[in-house]
């Protein structure tokens, strides 16, 4: 893994957009853009992706009908983008959407595959210290490596089960009894609902990366790194 740049760790405080026009030229797409697209520089061409069309997400999504959604060009599983082809796009722009990857390892990949030499994958991410994660434990390498290798079906339960013990008490839902968390974590899963599959601090990220880059090949340079109150922003270059 290659670190380049001043900007690592950096504490000024930029805005994504600020960023994004620094390093995101030419013809991409950004994954589950939903009512936050990155606005893009002037000249940059995006596309949207999604796993369903407006009108379902606003279905699965009932509390977004208050915000006007992206149109979608592609619906596709933004883990795979089995829709593009290899070294096709300039840009992967997916902001909140790798900690919603049951295999992000395998997400990585797929990015990494549709983005042509030099081109950019832009990274938003929440801190788990400063989100409704915070009383989750960290996800380890070790179980993002089981999750990629043996298939994300071994710990998806145990993911969902986390959501309604830890996250959804946050939002005013408390489940009294081991039961009643089972019951809706299976409830959740059957639905398919997006939850935060994983939670990551800084150096965890670092430590994802890094694996990808050394163990899995992938052509890897962190062009930028900022971790800045509730959010790390990181954008991936890739290398030849």
């Amino acid at each position: 893994m290659t670190i380049s740049g001043e900007n690592v760790q950096s504490t000024v405080d930029v805005a994504r957009n600020t960023i994004a026009s620094a390093f995101v030229t030419g013809i991409g797409i950004e994954v589950g853009a939903l009512h936050n697209p990155l606005p893009v520089p002037s000249g940059a061409k995006v596309r949207y992706v999604d796993r369903m069309d407006k009108a379902d997400l606003y279905d699965q999504y009932p509390e977004m009908r208050q915000y006007n959604l992206v149109s979608v060009d592609f619906v596709d599983n933004g883990e795979t983008l089995l829709t593009f082809t290899n070294n096709s796009q300039d840009f992967v722009i997916a902001n909140h959407f790798l900690e919603h990857c049951e295999d992000p390892i395998a997400t990585l990949k797929a990015f990494f595959r549709v983005l042509r030499t030099g081109g950019v994958a832009f990274l938003a991410l929440p801190d788990k210290r400063f989100s409704f994660d915070v009383n989750r434990q960290r996800t380890t390498l070790t179980h993002l490596i089981r999750d990629h290798l043996e298939r994300p079906v071994t710990s998806r339960f145990e993911h969902f089960r986390e959501w309604p013990e830890f996250v959804e008490p946050h939002f005013g839902r408390v489940y009294e009894t081991t039961e009643k968390i089972e019951r809706r974590a299976h409830e959740l899963m059957n639905k398919n609902y997006s939850i935060h599959y994983h939670v990551w601090e800084p150096s965890d990220v670092y430590e994802m990366l890094g694996y990808c880059a050394d163990e899995q090949g992938l052509p890897l340079i962190i062009e930028y790194f900022l971790s800045k109150d509730d959010e790390m922003i990181i954008v991936l270059r890739k290398g030849s």
